[in-house]
């Protein structure tokens, strides 16, 4: 396995300019009835986050689930630190299959003009507005500097939407900065907090003093949105489906595993964060980062009607993202019946 240079980064992002402008000029179906199953694939590239929110990924390939699974197929990873980055690069090329937010994955949807399919969930839960402990009202955060891991992401989103909703648009300095970066401002003063992602949010609180003002999951019905979800090229779904089955078998023996070895599996997560971050988390942090999480290949399908509405509330997008086409849980699905587990239906975002 190895991981590509930052430097590729900006060549995808170059990229990703040109292929959405040649995505522009075909239609969906020229696309899709071009690729064939061509069998399992020489290779996979896989994007995600060093995030604990991409634990299955994480446990995914340290536990060697995904490469069991793949057979001969190589498995080649790079990480991101945030949703639309790691859009440019699976559409610029350089990868097969991303884990990222649901807010960044519905906008590659629809900017590639059906590109891309969500293919599975990977975690909900786990992301929360953590600020100043003397910030005590919804009211306090005019003014205020909040932080996102980047613009348009899915925390980016959820903030902005919040925002709208209370009619504070416009009256808290919303910035964007590596979720690194948002720990050292925050230590220093330069920004008030942060609508996180864990570990991130749970960093800010056990280690820095940051006190939660909202809890994510009390936006949503039952406190459960996806968070982490799985897409695909579409092109590659077409022409390597068992190859995707295969790695989403992967993913689901990694979210068995995880449940059945809670504490062996935080420490493979953070053996893996240090491996790819630099640094590790502390006891306190690795635990409250988990107790805010599900693992589960459920994606969640319901939410995401309102979570293209969101993205015109937070001003990201002028108009509501026809979902139509969206997912394809066929080979997910597959996967599940094997297992004797319960399929995914979600007919409002299929073919």
């Amino acid at each position: 396995m190895r991981t590509f240079p930052r430097t590729r980064l900006l060549a995808s992002a170059l990229a990703a300019l040109t292929v959405l402008g040649a995505l522009a000029g075909c239609s969906r179906a020229d696309r899709t009835e071009a690729a064939t199953d061509q069998g399992a694939a020489g290779e996979v590239r896989v994007g995600f986050f060093p995030n604990v929110t991409h634990t299955p990924a994480l446990i995914g390939v340290k536990k060697n689930f995904f490469a069991q699974n793949l057979g001969g197929a190589k498995l080649t990873t790079q990480t991101f630190n945030a949703g639309p980055t790691e859009v440019n690069a699976l559409l610029g090329g350089s990868l097969d299959v991303a884990f990222i937010g649901s807010g960044p994955a519905i906008n590659a949807f629809t900017k590639s003009k059906g590109a891309i399919q969500l293919v599975s969930g990977a975690v909900t839960g786990g992301a929360q507005l953590v600020v100043k402990p003397g910030i005590t009202s919804v009211d306090q955060l005019k003014g205020k500097t909040i932080a996102t891991p980047q613009l348009a992401n899915t925390q980016d989103v959820a903030l902005k939407k919040f925002l709208a909703e209370k009619h504070l648009t416009g009256q808290v300095n919303v910035t964007n900065l590596d979720n690194p970066k948002t720990l050292d401002a925050f230590r220093k003063g330069e920004v008030d907090g942060g609508w996180l992602p864990e570990p991130w949010s749970s960093r800010l609180v056990t280690d820095a003093g940051a006190k939660v003002l909202v809890d994510e999951k009390s936006l949503w019905p039952e406190g459960r949105f996806p968070t982490t979800v799985a897409i695909v090229r579409s092109e590659f779904l077409k022409q390597h489906p068992d190859t995707v089955r295969a790695l989403l078998k992967g993913e689901l023996q990694a979210i068995d595993w995880a449940k059945k070895n809670p504490a062996e599996a935080k420490t493979v997560v953070n053996g893996a964060l240090k491996e790819l971050s630099g640094s590790s988390l502390s006891p306190a942090v690795l635990d409250r980062a988990f107790a805010n999480i599900e693992l589960t290949t459920d994606p969640v399908p319901a939410q995401f009607p309102q979570l293209a509405k969101d993205s015109v509330t937070a001003g990201v997008v002028d108009q509501v993202a026809d979902l139509k086409g969206f997912a394809d849980f066929g080979p997910l699905n597959e996967v599940l019946k094997a297992q004797q587990l319960p399929a995914v239906n979600a007919p409002e975002l299929a073919k």
